[in-house]
């Protein structure tokens, strides 16, 4: 759950990196930062607080430089501080260096051990430091080497932009867990985690970084490593469900076609009796269309969201979510009044939200209120950089349906069903479904390891 950007060999590179990581804002919400190449050494500058916040007009005339990497950051790994913003910087043996990640590593506890009982110092507690160390320690003499071979050692989920002289790495990992694209601006090559940064500054859009693939971009020349091919590719689906904007592409497939596909088929299998459909928004609003549509029930924008509050979903912790709801939405209520209404959202994951609005949709005086969610129940873990909470504390985890229809005070609840999921996005066998089967592509090997695994992460000592 965070955004990364990087372009090689473009005079405005620092401002157009600054530019593109507002298209990435959603992404990370915590802190911001940027690594510029400059008179032969590597700047950095980092903040907490969103982009425009940090890198205001006077603040981005300090750099200059044609080669930079951009980071907008979500601590789903190690604690929100300053310390852990990213990117990174180091001066090695074999040059120097910045790294940008988005992503979780599984072993990061077990590598940082092994670093630190071979003299490491960390000065933070992120595992993007993890894979800083592994490339100083390497062997290799050259440092495009040392990379690679440091992240032969690490699994699970991540995107990188790296910073070397003059040019820029962009890295994805075989499972292709999170996304990154690659585009141009006139004539330099860029990368993104979502192609509406591209559209922001006005680059073109190439096409999505492979699973496994290394490129490395100088200027306007691109040397391209099939690195860690031919692995199982498990896309996250989640990005489709919630996490990118829908504006973006991603596994090939327009999130807000893919939205709205989900909520046909969340009509055709969860209908309801009602007058009007209502959608969450931002995140459930082409689902709601799709309901809508299927359902041939008129769509009505009932909660209103406030535009300069952010993503709750993304807040660090409960007690801000919690109040961030009354901040964020508020209810229409000539439009809901003595209303039957279908309330579209895009999942349930504590229920204490989606409580706060069935009540806030009440208390305006909507007559009935069916939820239904345009994914399944989220019953596990992520562990590969989206930031669900530990299993216990995901309602679906031990509650039925029911009981989950309970607690939120609604009068039904239904849930787009996996196989209805994948079916609306091609039937493809593509995609990690753990958070709602437990079935983990990496990192475990059955339900034990996986809950020794979750109560690790809970110490904040691996997260990034």
């Amino acid at each position: 759950m965070c955004g990364v950007f990087g372009i090689a060999g473009h005079e405005d590179a620092v401002t157009l990196t600054c530019q593109a990581l507002q298209g990435l804002q959603h992404r990370g919400q915590e802190s911001t930062g940027l690594a510029v190449f400059q008179d032969g050494l590597i700047n950095v500058k980092v903040g907490m607080g969103l982009v425009a916040d940090i890198f205001k007009p006077k603040a981005i005339m300090e750099f200059s430089g044609d080669t930079a990497i951009g980071h907008v950051r979500y601590s789903t790994a190690g604690s929100s501080s300053l310390i852990n913003a990213q990117p990174i910087k180091a001066q090695t043996s074999k040059g120097r260096i910045a790294i940008a990640h988005n992503g979780n590593l599984v072993n990061a506890k077990q590598l940082r051990q092994q670093l630190v009982g071979g003299g490491a110092i960390f000065a933070g507690n992120s595992d993007t430091e993890v894979i800083m160390h592994l490339i100083a320690r390497s062997k290799k003499k050259k440092i495009e080497d040392a990379i690679l071979d440091a992240l032969s050692r690490v699994e699970g989920a991540y995107t990188l932009t790296i910073l070397l002289p003059g040019r820029v790495m962009g890295v994805r990992d075989p499972n292709g867990f999170r996304p990154l694209f690659l585009g141009k601006k006139d004539g330099a090559y860029c990368f993104a985690s979502e192609v509406a940064s591209f559209r922001l500054i006005g680059a073109e859009t190439i096409r999505e970084v492979e699973p496994g693939e290394v490129i490395i971009a100088e200027g306007e020349n691109l040397h391209i490593i099939p690195w860690k091919t031919g692995q199982r590719v498990t896309f996250c689906i989640f990005e489709h469900v919630y996490f990118s904007r829908p504006d973006s592409v991603y596994s090939g497939h327009p999130v807000a076609a893919t939205r709205r596909k989900f909520g046909h088929r969340l009509a055709e299998e969860q209908p309801a009796e009602a007058d009007i459909v209502v959608p969450v928004p931002d995140s459930g609003v082409f689902a709601a269309l799709g309901y809508a549509e299927r359902a041939n029930i008129p769509l009505e924008f009932g909660l209103i969201r406030a535009h300069h509050i952010g993503r709750t979903f993304i807040e660090p912790d409960q007690k801000t979510r919690r109040v961030g709801v009354y901040r964020k939405l508020a209810p229409v209520e000539h439009l809901l009044r003595g209303k039957r209404v279908v309330l579209i959202d895009d999942s349930i994951v504590r229920g204490t939200t989606m409580n706060q609005i069935v009540n806030m949709i009440r208390d305006a005086g909507a007559r009935e209120v069916h939820v239904r969610i345009s994914c399944p129940p989220i019953r596990f873990s992520c562990f590969y950089g989206i930031d669900t909470p530990k299993s216990e504390e995901l309602i679906a985890h031990a509650a039925t349906v029911e009981e989950i229809c309970h607690f939120i005070e609604a009068d039904s609840l239904g849930y787009l069903s996996l196989d209805g999921m994948l079916e609306a996005i091609g039937g493809e066998n593509t995609y990690c479904t753990a958070c709602w089967d437990g079935a983990y592509p990496v990192g475990f090997e059955g339900e034990k390891q996986a809950t020794l695994f979750e109560h690790e992460m809970k110490d904040k000592e691996i997260k990034a």
